[in-house]
């Protein structure tokens, strides 16, 4: 009998046929039963070269389970096993999913599960991301530091690429590619190159054991023309995507990414990706998260096999603010994943401040959306992170991590106070980010951010009777002042007069 613990990879390997092409004449599948009738899936295989197809199980729940195999060659079809499968152990909460799909309702606010995340577990998940797209593409030294610069960040979501990207300060080839052939000879889009591949599993293993979701990129259009992957034809492009689902659906820290910049795709109609949602959808027995992005022109979010908005600022004034139309837009989580970079490069995209830098995530986050980080330093060494991975240079990191610890720290009901309401604690909010947790029955915990404005006070109208402590925040320089003393009724807070700044009022526990 083979153990595994609940929510990591089971991962059978199976010896079968060489023979003919095994990718594409081959068929495996293995059906997963727990041993009291309780739970099944069925797990569609893949080939792995040299005669070895691969099998890979994410158990959903502690127990023993069994399974039996059926495949398309008869003499091997019907291997049988048994596993155990031991409870997850401290800090592996399961795949990340919608919170109303955990949690099944129950938050004081209706649409609340709509716009967060949770893990299996129900443990709350909060994506605080990065960029670095084809840091896999690079030679092994480079991924090494990558992964041990993500040890240290505060990040726990990366968007990268499985294909390699040409596009400014990224015109190498990669040392290998996902198909079996070569720039000279072409590449045979129905033969996958397993050392690629294995050493893809071994980053993706190595992100999840770092806490980290890998949000993958399946198709992306910054390609070369001797490449050729943007401009595989459909049936080439759902033989890819049904193998890349095969191969990773198993692993808990997978989000699908259909395409980053779909538009710049234009031999790629809606109907295309619609299909293609589909082919991932049924070859994924574990429904991760799925979403595409954008370039200019902004995806249809409302369609049904989209779980979250995953966006780019169509304008270089509005970035993360549009987190509070684009969820009344489409009643899903809005992660701001191209929310511009910090660092010195020539595009607009690509030389932010710290300042600004941080100031989005901290506006996106409380508007009740999620930001993703990129940096764009092109004289700070040979690698440049949004591109390669390696080392960061930045300041915002470890503003972006004071960010994430406050969020965290939060009450889980809090939510974006509509704008709709007109006020928040007596004060119009039409100039600031506001979340509460309750803001129709006498707010407990009320956030509000300033942003580039700087006022010298506000005027508050605390609810009657309650009675509140008040704590200034400055989110650049990282500090927390709580005001002496108890508030209540009609309170005149004093600010700095400086950027960045924001107040926390909590109610305060008489009964503590």
């Amino acid at each position: 009998m083979q153990t595994v613990e609940q929510y990591r990879v089971l991962d059978l390997v199976l010896e079968g046929t060489a023979g003919g092409n095994p990718y594409a004449d081959v068929t495996l599948t293995a059906t997963f039963e727990r041993a009291d009738g309780t739970d099944a899936v069925e797990v569609r295989g893949f080939y792995r070269g040299e005669g070895h197809y691969g099998i890979r199980f994410m158990p959903r729940s502690a127990g023993t389970w069994t399974y039996r195999t059926a495949w398309s060659d008869p003499a091997l079809a019907g291997v049988t096993g048994e596993v155990e499968v031991t409870p997850a152990s401290e800090g592996n909460h399961g795949r990340v999913l919608l919170t109303r799909d955990v949690k099944h309702g129950g938050t004081p606010f209706d649409t609340h599960g709509d716009h967060t995340f949770s893990y299996e577990d129900g443990t709350r998940f909060m994506p605080f991301g990065t960029t670095a797209y084809a840091w896999t593409n690079q030679e092994p030294e480079c991924q090494e530091q990558t992964l041990e610069t993500l040890a240290h960040a505060p990040f726990n979501k990366i968007r990268m690429c499985i294909f390699p990207k040409f596009y400014d300060y990224n015109l190498e080839n990669p040392a290998m590619y996902a198909y079996e052939g070569s720039i000279e000879e072409g590449f045979d889009h129905t033969r996958f190159y397993e050392p690629f591949w294995e050493n893809l599993d071994h980053r993706i293993a190595q992100l999840g054991e770092l806490g980290i979701q890998a949000d993958i990129i399946l198709l992306h259009p910054y390609d070369k023309p001797e490449w050729g992957f943007s401009k595989m034809t459909r049936d080439e492009d759902a033989f890819y995507l049904s193998y890349v689902a095969r191969r990773y659906s198993a692993f808990r820290n997978i989000w699908w990414s259909l395409a980053n910049e779909f538009d710049l795709m234009p031999q790629k109609p809606v109907e295309d990706w619609d299909q293609y949602a589909r082919i991932v959808m049924a070859n994924d027995p574990y429904g991760h998260l799925r979403s595409i992005h954008n370039c200019r022109t902004l995806f249809d979010h409302s369609h049904p096999w989209i779980t979250h908005v995953s966006w780019q600022r169509c304008d270089l004034q509005r970035t993360a603010e549009c987190v509070t139309e684009l969820r009344a837009a489409y009643g899903k989580p809005v992660l701001v994943d191209e929310v511009g970079y910090e660092g010195n490069a020539t595009w607009g995209w690509g030389n932010l401040t710290a300042q600004e830098e941080t100031r989005r995530f901290w506006e996106g986050c409380l508007r009740g959306g999620y930001v993703t980080h990129g940096e764009t330093f092109v004289d700070r060494g040979p690698k440049i992170w949004w591109a390669h991975g390696g080392k960061l240079y930045g300041e915002s990191p470890e503003r972006i991590a004071f960010c994430r610890q406050f969020m965290e720290s939060l009450p889980e009901d809090m939510d974006l106070v509509p704008y709709e309401k007109g006020f928040c604690l007596g004060t119009m909010n039409w100039d600031i980010a506001c979340m509460a947790n309750d803001w129709s029955e006498g707010t407990d915990d009320v956030v509000m951010y300033f942003g580039f404005f700087r006022p010298a006070y506000r005027d508050l109208t605390l609810p009657e009777g309650k009675t509140y402590t008040i704590d200034v925040v400055d989110t650049w320089n990282m500090t927390v002042e709580t005001l002496p003393g108890t508030y209540e009724g009609q309170v005149r807070v004093d600010l700095p007069s400086r950027q960045y700044m924001l107040l926390h009022i909590k109610a305060v526990d008489k009964t503590a």
